[in-house]
């Protein structure tokens, strides 16, 4: 019988791209027959931040019906894609405080042995994509996550920018669609995740046996 693994996607995205992404992730997950959870984080930013930026302020209305991501989903889940900005080459505050809520789950272990993998965007190629992907898995590394990065494993990762670590996406000049490379990254993304997490499942399942 099929396995059928429980992806949860968690992000958080100020105007767009980011989500956009997810959603793009979703996909691809879906279309590997995964049951599928999106969730975005909350948001951080004083009200007034949020006022001076109408694509932030239209943004943040509009995904208002995406469920705020609990602890609960987590326990659910038997892997993780985890999506945010660039900020200095790190992960967003909104993002970090989510993952730094967890301590409880890490301490008894309810976060370990799960498929993991993350993506993000920044206004320029070198605005820090890499680096950001690097530190979220900093997190994912003491859950004891199984990280999948894309790697070089499909052509898709090439035609998006190669890089291996996570899909990335260079939103430059404010918040343009995504690219059909980027597009077809993020799927890829979901499809990898959810083939990796069927192969431990499955394992574990015949050890159990």
């Amino acid at each position: 019988m099929a396995v059928t693994p429980r992806v949860l996607i968690v992000y958080y995205s100020s105007t767009g791209t980011t989500y956009r992404m997810a959603k793009e992730v979703e996909a691809g997950a879906r279309e590997a027959r995964a049951e599928v959870r999106l969730r975005r984080v909350a948001e951080l930013a004083p009200p007034e931040a949020v006022e001076k930026n109408p694509v932030w302020k239209a943004h943040l209305e509009a995904t208002r019906q995406i469920p705020l991501a609990g602890h609960d989903d987590l326990e659910w889940a038997d892997a993780y894609v985890f999506g945010t900005p660039s900020r200095y080459g790190n992960v967003a505050s909104q993002l970090k405080q989510y993952l730094d809520s967890t301590g409880p789950l890490w301490g008894q272990g309810k976060l370990a042995n799960k498929v993991a993998a993350g993506l993000t965007t920044a206004s320029n190629p070198h605005g820090g994509q890499e680096a950001t992907l690097l530190a979220l898995y900093n997190v994912l590394y003491h859950w004891g996550c199984l990280i999948v990065g894309p790697g070089y494993t499909d052509p898709a990762v090439f035609a998006a920018g190669g890089n291996p670590y996570g899909v990335s996406f260079t939103a430059n000049g404010g918040e343009p669609p995504l690219s059909d490379e980027a597009r077809q990254a993020c799927r890829y993304l979901g499809r990898r995740v959810v083939t990796v997490a069927r192969w431990v499942l499955a394992g574990r399942q015949a050890l159990e046996r």
